[in-house]
This record gives structure tokens, C-alpha cells and sequence, in this order.
């Protein structure tokens, strides 16, 4: 079976998840979007109230500050694939609850496993801490965390770069302009990744 099949059956088992309590109460749940080959995987925390309804990543008020952030930092939206930590809208905008990641983070990993991506920039604590459970890494106590934000490290072959989630600006203006640094930061990281791509010819 290749990639898209895969993709293709993974999606179909989202959409119709009920393994957990917010099967109850979202309108759609919501599949990855991207290219199914693509150099860089952005990993939210979980689907707002205008991506629930229409059913597509990021096109609520945050959606419409990430593509300010990408544009900033010349990266082509089209260009990455965006899914979530866990694939349905959380009630209130409640917090995550730890057998909701663990049920939910399945997906994501066989999504990652599908999609291969080089770079993975986690938005925000959530999608944060799990990658770096998922890859080994020291977790940094809370009052610390925003210190991980903008750094880049590596997981064997893939760099991790974890950045602030886009709706964090829509409560804090101040801080626009550190995150409009890190992202471009991610810029420049995916430019050098597909040029070294494009100078070995390294197939995916």
C-alpha cells in the first residue's frame, strides 16, 4: 500500500473515532493537511472552534496569524503538512486530558511515520512535551518551558524546533516579535533542508 492509500485509510479511521470522551461532543474530527512527502510537519494541540465546524486545519483567528507568521519567515503554506495532537476540538477550550494524548497520539504517530518529515515544529506545551517523550528528551520544569521555544535540537535525523502556538499572540501582542524571530528561524531551517535536498538528490 503506498503513502497516499495509507494517509487515505489513517484519515478514514479518524473521522470516525470514538475512542474517547470528545467523539461526544465535536462536529468533525480532524485529519493532518499537506503534502504527503513533505519536509516539515507542524504539530498542534487540537482543533478551534472554526476548524471543528469546517472540518480544515487552521483557518480560524489563528490560522490567520500562522499565515502571517509563515509569510514572515518565507515558508509556502502548501508546502507543510499541519495536523494536531489530538484531532478533535476540546469543550470550552478546556485542557488536555492525559488519555485523550494517549489515545489520540496514535494517529499522529503513524502520521509522522507516513509523512517522514525532516523538521517537526511542535506548537505550543502540549504538542511540546509529547514530542520530546516521544523522542527521548529532557523535559524542562513549567516555569522554564518557554525557554525550549525557538531552540533547535535534534532527534537522530530530525530537528525539532518548537515554537509558540499562533494563538498565543492573540492573548499576548507583546510577544509578537520574539515569535515572528523563531518562526523565521523555521524559515531558514526548511530553506537549508530543501536545498541539501535538492544538492544530494536525496530521494524521500
Amino acid at each position: 500500500m503506498g503513502i497516499l492509500d495509507s494517509l487515505k485509510t489513517l484519515n478514514e479511521e479518524i473521522l470516525g473515532c470514538t475512542r474517547c470522551r470528545l467523539a461526544e461532543t465535536r462536529i468533525h474530527a480532524l485529519c493532518g493537511e499537506g503534502p504527503p512527502d513533505a519536509e516539515l510537519l507542524l504539530v498542534a494541540q487540537a482543533p478551534g472552534r472554526v476548524e471543528d465546524r469546517e472540518g480544515r486545519m487552521f483557518i480560524g483567528p489563528s490560522g490567520q496569524v500562522l499565515d502571517e507568521l509563515l509569510q514572515s519567515a518565507a515558508v509556502d503554506r502548501k508546502a507543510v503538512y499541519m495536523t494536531n495532537l489530538v484531532k478533535c476540538m476540546l469543550p470550552g477550550y478546556r485542557r488536555l486530558k492525559s488519555d485523550e494524548i494517549a489515545v489520540c497520539s496514535r494517529y499522529l504517530d503513524r502520521e509522522m511515520a507516513l509523512v517522514r518529515p525532516t523538521v517537526v515544529a511542535p506548537l505550543g506545551f502540549f504538542a511540546t512535551r509529547w514530542l520530546f517523550a516521544k523522542y527521548g528528551l529532557a523535559v524542562p520544569p513549567k516555569p522554564e518551558f518557554r525557554g525550549v521555544y525557538g531552540q533547535r535540537l535534534a532527534a537522530g535525523d530530525t530537528i525539532i524546533l518548537p515554537l509558540q502556538h499562533p494563538a498565543a499572540v492573540l492573548y499576548n501582542a507583546a510577544i509578537k516579535d520574539v515569535m515572528v524571530r523563531n518562526y523565521r528561524l523555521l524559515g531558514e531551517i526548511f530553506e537549508n533542508v530543501i536545498k541539501t535536498r535538492k544538492r544530494t538528490r536525496q530521494p524521500r
